[in-house]
């Protein structure tokens, strides 16, 4: 095999393969890039595959001789980082060995037949939808910091997506707290049928780390999406991502979202995340290797007390609300209670509650995002 790059070109279609490269799988295949000669010899595919999420693209190249070939992910970006020149030559030899060529810089490494690269899962493009990058990776975002990653439930750990028509609902879920995002989007259909968009999937949580980094923020770049049963595919520009799905149903989180709440709170959204990042510099002090992590809200009138103690300070901020209901002091984690305000959209958030001991709705204060809900449950403390 022996193909020339132009260097600046190789390294941006190869960087984001970095993704879908393992570093704890015992196959040597899934640490590398599989580079494969395309066949009219002006351009190599690149792809990257951990075994449950890869990466494929293709860059432009001028192909001397064809063959396909696995060479080590890091060490091949590296290498052509600190060539020194734009064009860069790429040749492997019968035994394996790789030199990568450049002005008058050579560097040998080794390198794996393509046909171990492990086989890659059947992709069907018959049912899909395109959506705005933007859209999508917003949304994505404000779920993902409710995802679990090691929950003895699988379908817990990742995203869950439901496509209905220009309905998009995002759900995320720990045990502890809980993202349910709402908005309408426009969605072109992609299934080969032209049947109505219902689509059902649970990403899993590396997938959505992942993606949300490929993804910009544009509303007018588009991401075509192919679900499957197992798998799924994103096209994002030249670079498709694909990934295996959690294969479960997901859990029924409308029954146990709280309803029916005695007391209401509505606020100002960013002076209540303040008075709680404050709260963050007691709460989140370690000492003695114990992490002091909830907060106190006491809710009296039109003033919500915010408090927090530790072994060397303590701290203490009423915020204005307009209070509904009886007067309550209720515990939380500070950290997932930012997360969770951070992620609620508006100016104005409303926060429902019942007793100390059970779940807390936080909500936008404003009626548009009204099927948009966040739930945490409280701390329980001695006092």
């Amino acid at each position: 095999m022996k193909v020339i790059f132009n260097r600046s070109e190789i390294i941006a279609s190869a960087s984001p393969l970095l993704c879908a490269v393992s570093g704890k799988n015992t196959l040597a295949a899934t640490e590398g890039i599989l580079i494969k000669t395309a066949e009219d010899g002006n351009a190599c595919t690149l792809t990257s595959f951990d075994l449950e999420k890869g990466m494929i693209t293709e860059v432009s190249a001028q192909v001397e001789e064809p063959g396909c070939v696995v060479i080590n992910a890091q060490k091949f970006i590296q290498t052509m980082k600190v060539m020194d020149g734009e064009e860069v030559e790429l040749e492997v030899d019968a035994k394996f060995s790789a030199t990568i060529s450049c002005g008058n810089s050579r560097h040998k490494m080794g390198a794996i037949d393509g046909s171990n690269f492990p086989q890659l899962p059947n992709l069907y493009k018959t049912h899909g939808f395109t959506i705005a990058q933007g859209v999508l990776r917003d949304m994505l975002t404000r779920a993902s910091y409710a995802m679990a990653s090691r929950d003895e439930r699988p379908a817990l750990n990742g995203c869950f997506v439901w496509i209905e028509e220009t309905k998009l609902t995002v759900v995320s879920c720990d045990s502890f707290k809980l993202a349910k995002i709402v908005a309408s989007a426009e969605m072109e259909n992609k299934s080969e049928d032209g049947g109505t968009m219902n689509f059902k999937f649970i990403i899993p949580v590396h997938t959505v780390n992942e993606l949300t980094h490929l993804l910009s923020d544009s509303q007018d770049e588009k991401v075509t999406i192919y679900p499957g049963r197992k798998n799924i595919e994103f096209q994002i520009g030249d670079l498709i991502m694909f990934s295996r799905l959690i294969d479960t149903e997901y859990i029924d989180y409308n029954r146990i979202i709280g309803q029916n709440h005695r007391i209401t709170l509505t606020t100002d959204r960013q002076k209540l995340i303040g008075a709680l990042e404050r709260a963050a510099l007691v709460t989140e002090e370690r000492i003695a290797g114990n992490l002091q992590a909830h907060v106190k809200l006491c809710a009296e009138g039109d003033l919500l007390q915010i408090t927090a103690v530790s072994v060397t300070g303590s701290t203490f901020e009423e915020v204005e609300v307009a209070h509904e209901g009886d007067s309550i002091a209720i515990c939380f984690n500070n950290r997932f209670l930012i997360d969770s305000l951070r992620s609620c959209e508006g100016d104005n958030v409303k926060l429902s509650l019942s007793t100390p001991l059970s779940s807390m709705n936080i909500q936008p204060g404003d009626e548009e995002n009204s099927e948009s809900l966040y739930m945490l449950l409280p701390v329980r403390t001695k006092d």
